[in-house]
């Protein structure tokens, strides 16, 4: 088994009593790498993921200001992601985006420091990693306008649309990314997004420690679930694990290491 998790949060101190061990058991459990993102608890603080993949050979990084974390923002941001997308293992800026269902930041202001972040990664010719969370009409609005003419990839993180959703990602270039949330009986527009997507546009991801698959629905998510997504995505669409163990891959490399 070989398995990438595109999306993690082990900076959280969900794991600070064990973060050693989480990492050992997602290696046993045959995943391979690590993308550790890099939002932590927002600026000041761009190098939460950098941290991780300094000390781990198995993890590369973001840097990216949630858009929880808009309002903490200032004129030294965009600077100092500039210079931290130069470091070796830092791969892309994210996660960024919308979110609308909590607004812990002022929608206007989430706006702004979405689009400057957008331009700070076409300058450095970094993918992007978005989330949007009940904000899909302005999060595609903004894309459009600010990244899609600069034909240059992107992750759809914890993918929580449907296909129509996903199709509209796919035409500007976009990468589709499902979480745990795929598992979930309810999650029928998710599951059918998942059908839908071409095979060279999909990633796998836990976004640990939030969103655990089933069977550990409710617990504390970690890498080494990203096994249980993946089935059920070889389930989904009809094909064996190891086929969607080797595209997920292969598509991860592709995004994240193709100049």
């Amino acid at each position: 088994m070989s398995l990438i998790d595109s999306h993690c949060h082990l900076d959280e101190k969900q794991f600070d009593s064990d973060r050693e061990a989480t990492i050992d058991r997602a290696l046993a459990a045959g995943v391979e790498q690590m993308l550790a993102i890099g939002t932590g608890d927002g600026p000041p603080d761009y190098e939460a993921g950098i941290r991780l993949a300094d000390k781990y050979d198995c993890m590369v990084a973001s840097v990216g200001v949630h858009p929880h974390s808009a309002q903490q923002a200032d004129e030294e941001t965009c600077k100092r992601l500039r210079e931290l997308l130069k470091h070796p293992k830092v791969v892309a800026l994210g996660e960024i985006g919308l979110d609308y269902h909590y607004d812990f930041s002022p929608r206007e202001v989430q706006k702004r420091v979405f689009i400057e972040q957008l331009q700070v990664a076409r300058d450095a010719r970094k993918p992007i990693i978005i989330h949007t969370r009940e904000a899909w009409p302005d999060t595609f609005e903004i894309l459009e306008e600010h990244w899609a003419p600069a034909k240059l990839p992107g992750i759809m993180h914890c993918f929580s649309g449907g296909p129509e959703e996903a199709q509209r990602s796919l035409d500007m270039g976009f990468y589709i990314s499902f979480a745990g949330v795929v598992t979930f009986p309810k999650a029928i527009n998710i599951q059918e997004a998942a059908k839908m997507v071409p095979g060279d546009r999909f990633l796998i991801e836990t976004d640990a420690p939030y969103l655990a698959p089933a069977p550990n629905r409710g617990k504390r998510n970690e890498p080494a679930f990203v096994a249980h997504t993946a089935a059920k995505i070889a389930a989904l669409r009809g094909q064996s694990v190891e086929d969607i163990e080797v595209l997920s891959c292969a598509n991860f490399r592709r995004l994240c290491y193709t100049e």
